[in-house]
Formats: C-alpha cells, sequence, structure tokens
C-alpha cells in the first residue's frame, strides 16, 4: 500500500474519475482522505452485500408472520429467498471486491437471526427441536466469546469458513422440510435432527481450534513486537 499512498500524496489525483480507476480493484470500493503523506482510507457502509444482509434481517418478521398464520409455503419461499441472497452477498463481495468489516459482521448476524427465529418457532409444533436449539445456541455463544476475543487481540473479524456454510446448509434444510412436510416420518424427522446437530458440533470444534490457533499466533506477535 505504501506505493499508492505515495503515489497519491497531493490529493489532487484522487479526484478524478481517471486516477480513481488506477487503484488496485482491493481498494476501489473505499473513500480516500489525503493527509500529509499518508492516503487514508475510509470502508464504503452501503455496498450491495451489505444491503442485501440487511435486507435478510428486515425478511425474518415476515418468514414468521407466513408461518404463524398457516402460509408454509410462503414461509418457506421467503426462507429460500432469504438463503439465496445469502449466497448472492458473499459471491458479490468477493467477484467485486466489496468486502467489509461492516459486511463481515452483518452476514453472520443476519443468518444467526434466521436460524434461531425460525428454529425457536418450530420448536412450538415440535419440542424435540429444542435440542437442535440448545445446541446452535451452545456453539454462538462459544463462537461469539471467541471472536470479542479474536477482535481485541487483532482488530480483524474472519469470514466464515466452509464447515460453518455447511453446517447453514444443513440448518436450512431441516427447517424447509419441517415447514412445510408436517407429516414428515417420525425416523426421516430424526435423522435430520441428528446429522444437523453432528455438523453444527463439528462445525464448532473446528472454529475452536482455528481461533484458538489465531489467538496463539496474535500473542505471538505481540511478544516478537
Amino acid at each position: 500500500m505504501k506505493e499508492w499512498q505515495n503515489a497519491f500524496a497531493n490529493g489532487a489525483l484522487l479526484k478524478t474519475a481517471a486516477a480513481r480507476k488506477l487503484l488496485p480493484d482491493k481498494i476501489k470500493y473505499r473513500t480516500y482522505r489525503v493527509k500529509g503523506n499518508f492516503l487514508f482510507m475510509k470502508e464504503k457502509i452501503f455496498t450491495i452485500p451489505n444491503m442485501m444482509s440487511v435486507f435478510r434481517i428486515l425478511l425474518i418478521p415476515f418468514i414468521l408472520w407466513m408461518f404463524f398464520t398457516e402460509r408454509y409455503y410462503i414461509a418457506a419461499g421467503l426462507l429460500v429467498l432469504s438463503g439465496i441472497t445469502d449466497l448472492l452477498d458473499g459471491f458479490i463481495a468477493r467477484r467485486f471486491h466489496m468486502i467489509s468489516a461492516l459486511g463481515k459482521a452483518l452476514d453472520p448476524i443476519a443468518d444467526k437471526l434466521t436460524i434461531l427465529a425460525v428454529l425457536v418457532s418450530l420448536c412450538f409444533f415440535s419440542p424435540t427441536m429444542i435440542a437442535l436449539v440448545a445446541v446452535i445456541v451452545l456453539r454462538e455463544l462459544i463462537m461469539g466469546i471467541m471472536g470479542l476475543f479474536i477482535i481485541k487481540k487483532t482488530g480483524t473479524t474472519y469470514s466464515s469458513r466452509w464447515h460453518g456454510k455447511a453446517s447453514t446448509l444443513f440448518l436450512y434444510l431441516t427447517m424447509l422440510f419441517n415447514i412445510i412436510w408436517s407429516d414428515m416420518p417420525h425416523a426421516l424427522y430424526l435423522t435430520l435432527l441428528i446429522v444437523t446437530s453432528a455438523i453444527a458440533l463439528i462445525s464448532l470444534i473446528l472454529y475452536f481450534v482455528s481461533n484458538i490457533k489465531i489467538l496463539r499466533q496474535a500473542n505471538i506477535n505481540k511478544m516478537t513486537d
């Protein structure tokens, strides 16, 4: 980044669209301010991925409304829409270099709120679903606490990993099946519940190990500074 700081040190070049095109793709989606010999960058908040995450959060009450008024297929459709936007916002963020710290926080928040809201609602009709809710709440508590420690130690937020996405996929499938298939065979219901809970626990273990490594490395870096 140093060469770009030096190249734009006078600030005048940043005022032209042509100059902005010279910037590397990874820093195009930023706002710029030059002071002295430094180029300061501030991430843009109103990006398409961030707006899609906000949309998913706003969609939650409508999913619950459709569910509790027994319009199950509409509720399922809205849940699918939420899942599709979850996939799209990540793709858009990576493809068009719109990844931001806010987006890394908003995306999992939207996921967690959607999943917990729907699972708790399903508990009113399938009490054994409480077991899966307990697993998810335990996972999110542990990951949330570790995430705060990581932010405190490194000042960085990390994107979700493949096993987290796999867990989310199985959670969405479990929710969809339970919403649209009220007379699902009990054996299939238990299988979905057990497999989804197991994947969530495996994801927790993998996240835990990965986060421990990050914290250890942060301590090593602090000691060597």
